[in-house]
């Protein structure tokens, strides 16, 4: 009896089936090979997918770390390896603060693993695609090489002896696939095999962690008190927010209802000009309040106004909410006036606390700001796992706000490129427009690395001062400088070029004052830590961020609010209070104009260089600390700035 013909699957059916097993089988190449070089806490280390269904950090002849996979049967292992060079070249003489930095970053991983968790999973998702698309371009062209190599007559051979057997090699392609992941696939304990969990986890986002060999030791030993000091950390910060947002609240209130009252009478409400030259941040330690600069008056200089009785006074809570009712009287008659203002929220020397990021949002969503300015120092040495700094504060902007950053001497190229990768404006010399407000500003002309001092990164505090000072005149329209170092912006306050400028760099917060022919304002530290001071766990000292407005129908900044945090977990919102009026240029001839301008750009490469004489340590014009290194022929102190 003849065997009856096999049926044949259409050509379109058996192409389908196999450009479906040459994708499955590019795909599983891919995902398997994946791997990413990136940190963990202090260290650089090696992710790479595995099928275990763990997470394990290896670290060496201390034993391993284990935690079950979100992803079922793909696991990672974790190599880790040195601390990067840059965090390791400390001389004998800083050895232990080179070991503290180590356990702030250690803590920093522990006290948020979720952001290293989504960047190590970006990174393998991003190569194991890489990996994935380089895998089918080499079988589509191998595919393609043998397909015109065979030719003609043979692929009709080919097609009529395995075209009636399709149905047979595809299940035999299955049969070969499985067997293949069973012998690629690791090896998985059994529960009974597995080594206990850690009760020092519980409770943290390593709960559940399984560890192996000495390490199991050392953590039962000494990690109890490592997670005691994570969970006063935590704790700290919760209530910190808590009360941050009890004084906004209030604050707010106070503010609806001024505004309200201000509308309806037509006045300017809080908006009113405060004195030129206003300085109400304290003077450092053991130190004499400095005295307010008198302002350079000219017949046609505008005459700063009394500040408007209706200021209210700042909100100031603790973590016990309060019975503080909201108000929308007024809301009408105030919401045109809202329309013309661009609100802005300024920090600066963030330096890696990044347990200031959800109370940065909480600012940037209750004050509905137009966009974030940070001032620089966003980390401690500029290295590349310091990466996760960046990572994390990039979180702190609400959906669709711009983040703009002035970098300074303690941040590098490594974390520029990191700030960008997160889509983070990065200033670089040249204006750019935010929300309708011209800025201008650029990285700071030094470089500071623990143990190592500062240096120049090519040009001194007085050529940068010139170069964005002729970048500012040459614009014309420039609404706003914001630069790391005071100093750098003073050249082009004096040149009435730049109507403000925002700073920090200082740790020690200066109230926006008249400077020249502008007005300066410099943020203290949003760390919370003075000069010296750790800038991880607990606050040391008091927590800063700044709100400014500016009016697009009059183009300048008119009013800013202070936020502060303070170490008794405590906070305080201050009112709306007007910036200073910038003096009008003086009214003189054309010889005494260039005369003048000469004097001026004189004075201003002086300040810029920091040879004025007379300024209290922590003054925007004194740059040299006792760390710094000797000023070089040609510069002053003042270009030799470091902080912590």
């Amino acid at each position: 009896m003849a065997e009856a013909p096999r049926r044949i699957p259409p050509r379109w059916v058996r192409w389908t089936l196999a450009c479906a097993v040459a994708l499955v089988a590019c795909v599983a190449f891919g995902v398997l090979t994946a791997s990413a070089n990136l940190s963990l806490g202090p260290h650089e280390a090696r992710y790479e997918v595995t099928t275990s269904g763990e997470i394990t950090a290896d670290l060496g002849p201390l034993g391993t770390l284990r935690l079950d996979s979100p992803a079922g049967p793909l696991g990672v292992d974790v190599i880790i390896r040195e601390i990067p060079a840059d965090l390791t070249e400390i001389s004998q003489a800083r050895t232990l603060e080179g070991l503290s930095g180590d356990l702030d970053s250690y803590l920093q991983f522990f006290g948020s693993p979720q952001v290293t968790i989504n960047a190590v999973a970006r990174a393998l998702v991003v190569d194991a695609a890489r990996r994935t698309g380089v895998a089918i371009v080499v079988v589509a062209l191998v595919g393609a090489g043998l397909w015109f190599l065979v030719g003609r007559a043979r692929r009709r051979e080919l097609t009529s002896a395995l075209a009636p057997r399709t149905w047979e090699i595809t299940a035999g392609v299955a049969v070969l696939g499985i067997v293949a992941a069973m012998l690629v696939s690791d090896d998985v304990d059994t529960p009974a095999n597995q080594p206990p969990m850690s009760p020092v986890f519980a409770g943290t986002a390593l709960e559940g962690a399984r560890l192996t060999g000495r390490l199991a030791g050392v953590i039962d030993t000494y990690g109890a008190q490592l997670v005691g000091i994570y969970r006063d950390n935590e704790e700290f910060y919760a209530q910190a927010r808590t009360a941050l947002q009890v004084a906004w609240d209030e604050q707010a209130t106070v503010d609806r209802r001024i505004a309200a009252a201000a509308a309806s009478q037509g006045t300017a409400g809080v908006l009113a000009p405060t004195p030129a030259g206003s300085l109400d941040a304290e003077p450092p330690d053991g130190q004499e309040p400095p005295e307010a600069p008198e302002p350079a008056q000219s017949p046609e200089t505008t005459p700063p106004a009394e500040p408007s009785a209706t200021a209210a006074p700042s909100a100031r809570a603790s973590a016990t909410p309060s019975d503080a009712s909201d108000e929308s009287d007024g809301d009408d008659e105030s919401a045109a006036a809202d329309d013309r203002l661009v609100t802005f929220l300024v920090v600066s020397d963030l330096h890696c606390n990044m347990n200031m990021t959800p109370l940065i949002r909480d600012i940037a969503e209750r004050g509905e700001v137009d966009a974030i300015l940070d001032a620089g120092d966003t980390t401690m040495n500029g290295t590349a796992v310091e990466k996760v700094c960046v990572d994390t504060f990039a979180t702190a902007r609400p959906p669709g706000v711009p983040m703009v950053v002035s970098d300074g001497n303690h941040d590098s190229e490594i974390i520029a490129a990191a700030q960008k990768s997160n889509g983070i404006t990065v200033l670089d010399g040249g204006v750019v427009d935010v929300a309708g407000v011209r800025i201008l500003g650029d990285r700071d002309p030094n470089e500071t690395r623990v143990g190592a001092g500062t240096s120049s990164r090519g040009e001194t505090m007085s050529e940068a001062a010139q170069r964005l000072t002729q970048t500012a005149c040459d614009a014309g329209d420039v609404d706003l400088l914001l630069v790391h170092t005071p100093a750098v912006g003073n050249q082009a306050l004096d040149s009435g070029c730049v109507p403000l400028q925002v700073s920090g760099h200082t740790h020690l917060r200066h109230d926006p004052e008249v400077r020249g022919l502008g007005v300066r304002y410099i943020n203290g530290s949003t760390a919370g830590a003075k000069s010296g001071q750790p800038t991880v766990g607990p606050l040391h000292g008091t927590a800063e961020m700044t709100l400014l407005r500016f009016d697009l129908d009059e183009r300048r900044f008119v009013a800013w609010k202070l936020v502060e945090v303070m170490p008794d977990k405590t906070a305080s919102v201050s009112p709306w209070r007007a910036l200073p009026l910038r003096p009008s240029p003086p009214a003189a001839d054309e010889d005494t104009d260039e005369d003048t301008g000469e004097d001026a750009g004189q004075d201003a490469g002086q300040d810029a260089d920091g040879g004025g004489e007379g300024h209290a340590e922590g003054s925007p014009e004194q740059g040299a600390t006792q760390d710094a290194p000797p000023a070089t022929a040609g510069e002053s102190a003042g270009d030799q700035t470091e902080h912590p």
